[in-house]
């Protein structure tokens, strides 16, 4: 009579044992294949029983560390201990509570891991073999090596992309080139992205809009205008993200016209991207004092249904300010006024900034003194813009005694005596 020779592990053996406990040998249980059922596996069998080559487990507290060994791989499982570093307890002592047990010991090993230790490929062959985890599992061990902002984390998410337990799907691979691009490791982005379209994957307009922003701020406007373009291949209508990319690659480029060009495309199809893109349009004509661009994405921005901030309005009068528009300029600060705006102290330096230029002294205190009976106080920027104005006229004295008559010596000790009397 044939007989088969096995070793089992009992049922009541947990997989976590593998790592951090002894396993005693197993008595040989010789079993008669005449017990043994051809057309049904024993129900005991189907989690204790492995096949392939026997493992061979050493106890963690007498080596220090516990070896996973089979015919093709070896890998070394990091005894937590003692002897870790401070940082790396600190790590281990913010996991969450609530992580399961299998997550938290491979973070814990992913943490302490090390190129003297092993692979960190095999670190993950080893977990998958003896855990078994599911898409779950994973997503929170990422997620907890993302918020660590662990080095390793672009490394693990690639390395799970392979495995068949993680359940890719087309978001998990948007997710490392965004990493990627955030890093601006361009080619790794790159292999990733191939890499996606050889698993099978097709690219749409989330994955190739990353790879837009990507290359925007890598300053590679060529590369942007060419995979915007595979986006409008698609099909499909493009959303404000992508359009937003398109425009942030222009304006990073300094060229702002075909940026305008592609909000007005935008506003044709009434889609509006968010404010900060309005933003940098409008500051990239405001330095460039295009005090005409400026204006134009200034009511763009109102016609998307964005209300201006302070900034923005300050950007449209240093546009003014540039091109020696005084009187727009000060249109421009009365109508953030009347709007309800507060004035910022740069918009109050601009326009002082603005008299100055055009030699509009009185101007400039009747300026002063409006804001005063607002109860507005002048701040640092504008208080120095009008002590270095003074300076250059040699009227400090004359000025100051204009001041004390109109009640305005509070504003006016705002300016930094270095600058002032003392100059």
């Amino acid at each position: 009579m044939a007989s088969c020779d096995c070793n089992m592990l009992p049922r009541s053996y947990s997989a976590y044992q593998v790592f951090d406990e002894i396993t005693a040998p197993k008595p040989r249980l010789r079993l008669s294949w005449r017990n043994l059922s051809l057309h049904r596996k024993p129900a005991k069998w189907s989690r204790s029983l492995r096949s392939g080559p026997a493992l061979e487990v050493i106890k963690a507290e007498d080596m220090g560390k516990t070896q996973v060994k089979d015919d093709t791989s070896r890998f070394t499982w990091i005894q937590i201990g003692p002897n870790i570093t401070e940082e790396q307890k600190q790590a281990i002592s913010q996991l969450p509570r609530k992580m399961t047990k299998r997550c938290k010991a491979f973070v814990k090993q992913i943490i302490c891991f090390s190129p003297e230790t092993g692979n960190l490929s095999d670190l993950l062959a080893a977990w998958v073999r003896f855990m078994k985890p599911r898409r779950a599992d994973w997503l929170a061990v990422l997620k907890q090596l993302k918020l660590m902002e662990h080095p390793l984390y672009l490394q693990v998410a690639e390395l799970a992309l392979l495995e068949e337990s993680f359940e890719a799907n087309i978001r998990d691979y948007t997710k490392i080139i965004h990493g990627y691009g955030k890093k601006m490791q361009i080619q790794n982005a790159e292999n990733t992205l191939l890499a996606m379209k050889r698993r099978g994957f097709i690219c749409d307009q989330v994955t190739l809009t990353v790879m837009v922003v990507m290359y925007s701020k890598a300053g590679n406007l060529k590369m942007a205008e060419e995979t915007f373009e595979e986006i409008k291949l698609l099909g499909e209508p493009l959303d404000k993200r992508s359009y937003g990319s398109m425009v942030m690659a222009y304006v990073r480029a300094g060229m702002l016209d075909r940026g305008e060009v592609l909000l007005r495309e935008m506003d044709a199809q009434e889609v509006y991207v968010g404010s900060e893109v309005y933003k940098a349009l409008l500051r990239g004509y405001s330095m460039n004092g295009n005090s005409e661009g400026a204006q134009r994405v200034f009511e763009a921005i109102q016609f998307a249904g964005i209300t201006p901030d302070a900034r923005m309005c300050a950007l449209l009068i240093n546009a003014y300010q540039m091109a020696g528009q005084s009187q727009k300029a000060y249109t421009a600060f009365e109508n953030m006024r009347k709007a309800g705006l507060e004035p910022s102290d740069k918009c109050v330096a601009l326009i002082l900034s603005t008299c100055e230029k055009e030699n509009q002294l009185n101007r400039a205190l009747e300026f002063l003194i409006d804001l005063e009976r607002d109860g507005f106080m002048v701040g640092k920027e504008a208080s120095c813009t009008l002590a270095a104005w003074f300076k250059r006229l040699g009227v400090v004295e004359e000025v100051e005694h204009v001041l004390r008559e109109y009640g305005l010596r509070e504003t006016y000790s705002k300016i930094p005596a270095s600058q002032s009397i003392a100059l």
